[in-house]
Order: structure tokens, then C-alpha cells, then sequence
């Protein structure tokens, strides 16, 4: 049996549950003629009678009842669900699932989500923190954060941070046993705490600028993780110097519970950015995450 028309069957629902056509056709807003023309194409296209027809009245056969048991309860559940998509479109609802990496995740969604979610309460997001350049097509996620040289062309790109510095730091106790630090190239001298990422293929080689000059170095040491926490843990506990976010060990280098070297070697670079396809139709949830992760200069 060919699929045909998916309409015929709102109009044999109609007449079985009037159980005549002239309310039927009413209820539909359509004549009676072409409610009797549609009913009598849908009984031919599935080979059986559906409906017992006399001048007074209008009965369902065996058929006829079977299948009004098994299609009605589903286009009741059809017709739901249209109507909950309609009330999206007016409150703010639903999932959003956002891929980002450990630092974009603590630094700027969290703090973004905890301002925005007590007030929203149908809204929940889910944020998967990932190192990788995921491709959120593929992987059916809303929208990734990446920093903004990293962002494909194709996409959407909204800023939602600042723009960002590394730094490099080490304890007290650990310089009290190892000089400073006066160039990148020197770092190969010392232990350091490594970080390993997918992207970069492996270990993560630290990257510098002064004066138009880059520079990457490898560095060795006795630890590495994948992820910042236990880099910056690492780094309080003496065992060596971590390449951390500015930010992150910022209060703890001005009282004195770590020591930044290499500052003029860390210049400024471009920020986190929300990604999302440009085809995307947006939801009112999601348009108002984008709003409240927009970065806004004070």
C-alpha cells in the first residue's frame, strides 16, 4: 500500500467520532462532498470498507474501528506535541548542550548560567568539557567555546570573554631551590608541569611572544594532566612551574603564595568566543543564553 495522504486520516477520525458527515465536514470546515470524496479515497487506497453508510447514519465497520483505536490515540499524541513546540516559540524551554573546555567552562559559562538559570526554570543546559575541537554538527551539540583564532569560519561566533594572558608560576619553596626564569628557552632547565591535549596531538608545547618574536618550548617534568586543577595543585605543592590562565593564579601571585615569571612574555590574545552553525534557527532559550554570555566591555 502506498503511503498517500497522512490528512485523510484527521477527516475518517472526524466522521468516526461525529459519526456523521454533516457535523464531520462542519468540524473540519470543508463540504460534505468533498469530506464523502476524501473518505472514499482513503477506504480504496487501503483495500477495506471503513465505514457502514445508510441514510440515517454512519457506523464504523471492523476495519473501520481498528484502525480508529490505532491511529487516533497517535495523532492525539502528534498534536501535543505541536502544541508544546508552539509554546516554546513564548517560554523560554528545553535542553541546550554546550561543549567547552575546563578553564572557558569554570571562567565564563558558569558564572553566566548562574546569574540566568534560578530565573529560568524550564531551561537546562549541559555542558560537556572536552579538549578537543569537537565538531558540534556531528556530535549534535547547540554550540561549542573555543578561543576566537580557533573558530571556524562557517560558524556563528560570539565573543563572551575577555581578551586572555598566560602566566607562568611556580611556589616560593620551588624557587627558593631553582633560579628564575629570565627566557622561555631557559624553562628546559626546570621542572615543569605538563599538559596534554588532543588537539595539539600530545603534549602541549608553551607558547611565548615578545616583540613580534614566538616562540614555543617543550618542557619536561615529573607530572602530567589534562587538566587545570591539578596543574595549579601541582605548582602550590612546589613540584615544579605551570603555564596557567592569568587569571586563574592571579589573586595568589599578588599575596605571595606563587611567583610569576616570564611576564613580558605573555602578551594578551584573543578570547572565548560561543560558536553555532549560522543555518541554526534559534530557540528563545538559546537566544537568551547567547545574550547572557555576550561580552559586554565595562
Amino acid at each position: 500500500m502506498q503511503r498517500g495522504n497522512l490528512n485523510d486520516f484527521p477527516s475518517f477520525l472526524a466522521v468516526a467520532r461525529e459519526k456523521s458527515f454533516t457535523r464531520a465536514a462542519a468540524k473540519l470546515g470543508v463540504s460534505q462532498s468533498t469530506l464523502s470524496h476524501t473518505i472514499r479515497e482513503l477506504e480504496a487506497r487501503l483495500g477495506v470498507r471503513l465505514l457502514a453508510r445508510t441514510t440515517r447514519s454512519v457506523a464504523l465497520t471492523d476495519a473501520g474501528e481498528r484502525l480508529f483505536r490505532t491511529v487516533a490515540p497517535r495523532l492525539d499524541e502528534i498534536d501535543a506535541e505541536v502544541a508544546a513546540l508552539s509554546d516554546l516559540r513564548d517560554k523560554p524551554a528545553g535542553l541546550i548542550r554546550i561543549t567547552a573546555g575546563e578553564h572557558s567552562a569554570q571562567a565564563v559559562l558558569w558564572p553566566a548560567l548562574a546569574r540566568l538559570l534560578p530565573a529560568y526554570p524550564d531551561i537546562t543546559v549541559e555542558v560537556v568539557v572536552d579538549y578537543g575541537l569537537t565538531n558540534i554538527v556531528a556530535e549534535r551539540y547547540d554550540a561549542g567555546v573555543r578561543l576566537g583564532e580557533q573558530v571556524a569560519r562557517d560558524m556563528i561566533a560570539v565573543r563572551i570573554g575577555p581578551d586572555m594572558r598566560m602566566a607562568v608560576v611556580g611556589s616560593p619553596a620551588y624557587f627558593a631551590r631553582h633560579p628564575r626564569p629570565r627566557t622561555p628557552q631557559e624553562l628546559t632547565a626546570h621542572r615543569c608541569i605538563n599538559l596534554r591535549l588532543p588537539t595539539y596531538g600530545g603534549i602541549y608545547a608553551w607558547e611565548f611572544e615578545k616583540g613580534g618574536r614566538e616562540l614555543k618550548v617543550r618542557v619536561e617534568g615529573p607530572l602530567v594532566f589534562n587538566t587545570l586543577a591539578l596543574r595549579l595543585n601541582a605548582a602550590l605543592a612546589g613540584v615544579g612551574l605551570a603555564y596557567l590562565p592569568e587569571d586563574q593564579v592571579r589573586a595568589l601571585v599578588k599575596d605571595g603564595t606563587l611567583v610569576r615569571v616570564l611576564a613580558d612574555w605573555c602578551p594578551a590574545f584573543s578570547g572565548y568566543h560561543l560558536y553555532y552553525p549560522s543555518r541554526r534557527q534559534p530557540t528563545p532559550a538559546f537566544t537568551l543564553l547567547v545574550d547572557a554570555l555576550r561580552y559586554r566591555r565595562s
